[in-house]
């Protein structure tokens, strides 16, 4: 998916912080947290931008 070139986690990652924020409305840190128990160091502030770079476009590739 070239929507996620030159990142550095993988698309899936991403993918699923996006589609957990969306969906169930939990907040950056908490979701920071829920990643690093999976074993996956992401800041807050990451996935406020994944959120806010990669949502708009997944919303109209899925519509």
């Amino acid at each position: 998916m070239s929507l996620f070139k030159r990142h550095r986690f993988p698309a899936e990652i991403i993918l699923l912080c996006v589609r957990w924020y969306c969906k169930y409305s939990i907040s950056y840190r908490d979701l920071a947290e829920m990643m690093q128990e999976r074993g996956v160091e992401v800041d807050p502030s990451t996935i406020f931008r994944w959120v806010q770079h990669s949502a708009p476009e997944i919303e109209k590739r899925v519509r």
